[in-house]
């Protein structure tokens, strides 16, 4: 049983902060909900980005008596790369612009998510845009990691 334990952690330990599942990048944030979502638009604007809206689903659920723990989605874009994306394939649109979740988890752990580039290159079956969605993803992990850092 120990030994199982001992295996347990140190699988745990080895697991990167950047966790990939269901074509979502997800990485542990060292602030608030609020305050990681601040930090990412204000990188977001220094880098020249769009963003498009704030949608905070704690607040909305609380307007019909229902109750969740912070939840909140930044929705941004970089038309050099979302363009280019459309022209490889049109129906990527439907995930464009990008969107990053913010979120509680039950244990109070705050958790930032966006949808990985190789995901929505395999979804939308994207050809001829390699070069875009590099740089996409690695873009994404720099943005992100400012936000989720002290």
């Amino acid at each position: 049983m120990k030994r199982f334990l001992l295996i347990g952690l140190l699988c745990s330990l080895s697991v990167p902060a950047w966790a990939m599942g269901e074509g979502m990048t997800r990485v542990q944030s060292a602030f608030s909900v609020a305050g990681t979502l601040d930090r990412l638009q204000s990188v977001l604007a220094q880098k020249g980005f769009t963003v498009f809206a704030r949608v905070d689903h704690r607040a909305g659920g609380e307007k019909v008596d229902l109750t969740i723990a912070d939840t909140e989605v930044l929705i941004f874009g970089n038309p050099k790369a979302g363009t280019r994306l459309m022209q490889c394939a049109p129906s990527v649109a439907i995930d464009l612009p990008m969107k990053a979740l913010a979120w509680q988890d039950q244990a109070g752990q705050v958790w930032l998510a966006y949808n990985a580039p190789d995901y929505l290159q395999q979804r939308h079956n994207i050809q001829g845009c390699d070069q875009v969605l590099k740089k996409m993803q690695k873009g994404l992990r720099k943005l992100t990691a400012k936000a989720v850092t002290p």
